[in-house]
């Protein structure tokens, strides 16, 4: 579905993750054919994790993102219909598409690269060009035109039974449409469908300055927006956690890899910590 309208400023920055400065997709050659998938689920998520569409430089992010610790907690299955918001540069997406591509469906949003401008435009059609560049591992994927905060329609009503998110909260919060991406989020989900958040992990009662400036989110903001749209916490997990990670660092998360905003200065530091500090949520639409 494409959705016409002007974005805000403030959206532009909106990527997985991404600096509100710059949004750099993480791209890998993708001109390959995975072939028969195994049958068992988690044999499944394996097979499609270790598949030659993930670069080495995507694949290196694994021991920080832990992708089948996380879409397991989640609860998700090679047989549901999966809406991946804001994808970024597809780094999900890679382990997603293949995932569902038989017996379940993934949707994902894009802004539109017909009425996007800028760099805007840029990422939006460098990924629907990654997608287009591998039919067999991408091919059944949707694309779900969104333009926020005033269009954010992601399906059916619900049609979805999850919906999944990685290190893109803070970016809804400073573009000020977060309560409109959960809303969107728990019209199309079914009941008893899932919500998954993945977060940059704040200190408690930060304030949205800081978070603007840092990236980091107090999990309980997060848990009270998500309830307040009328989703229950289900659990949470600490596979993506961070003891290292105390969050302030000169030039917010960023700072730390992937992204090592500030270049050769106190490289080895961040290095050493890894990525961020993250909470991994879970919700349920009763």
């Amino acid at each position: 579905m494409s959705l016409k309208h002007i974005v805000p400023l403030a959206a532009l920055a909106v990527a997985c993750g991404s600096s509100p400065q710059a949004n750099h997709p993480e791209t890998t050659a993708t001109s390959v054919d995975l072939g028969p998938a195994p049958q068992d689920d988690s044999a499944r998520l394996d097979w499609a994790i270790a598949g030659a569409q993930r670069s080495a430089q995507n694949r290196a992010r694994d021991a920080y993102r832990h992708p089948k610790e996380t879409l397991q907690f989640f609860g998700i299955k090679d047989t549901m219909h999966v809406v991946e918001l804001w994808p970024g540069g597809g780094w999900y997406t890679e382990v997603l598409a293949p995932y569902l591509r038989d017996s379940g469906k993934l949707s994902a949003t894009n802004f539109d690269p017909t009425k996007a401008s800028g760099e805007q435009k840029a990422n939006a059609e460098a990924y629907e060009k990654k997608l287009a560049s591998a039919p067999g591992v991408y091919g059944k994927v949707e694309v779900l035109h969104v333009a926020p905060p005033d269009s954010i329609s992601l399906g059916p009503d619900e049609s979805a039974d999850m919906v999944v998110t990685f290190r893109n909260f803070h970016n809804w919060l400073n573009g000020k449409f977060a309560d409109k991406i959960l809303a969107a989020s728990f019209k199309v989900l079914k009941h008893g469908g899932v919500f998954g958040i993945e977060e940059h992990r704040g200190d408690p009662n930060e304030d949205d300055k800081t978070i603007g400036e840092s990236g980091y989110v107090p999990e309980q903001k997060v848990i009270d927006m998500a309830q307040a749209a009328g989703f229950k916490l289900e659990g949470k997990s600490d596979v993506n956690a961070n003891p290292k990670d105390d969050h302030r660092h000169e030039g917010g998360v960023w700072a730390l890899p992937p992204a090592l905003r500030n270049g050769d200065k106190d490289r080895a530091k961040y290095v050493a910590i890894g990525e961020s500090d993250r909470m991994t949520l879970k919700f349920v639409k009763p």
